[in-house]
């Protein structure tokens, strides 16, 4: 007989993930071609350390 413990830790476990997976706010957007362009640049890195 299957484990109710090992059940029911496997199942909260995915439904954890499923839940983490769904509050992600990238999933409530949907990139138009402005952003691909902003994110092809590459902020200016003038600055440098020191070494």
């Amino acid at each position: 007989m299957i484990d109710n413990l090992a059940l029911g830790l496997s199942h909260g476990l995915m439904m954890l993930a499923a839940f983490l997976l769904l509050r992600r706010p990238d999933l409530d957007r949907e990139p138009s071609p402005h952003d691909a362009a902003e994110k092809t640049r590459r902020p200016d890195r003038t600055s440098r350390r020191d070494a």
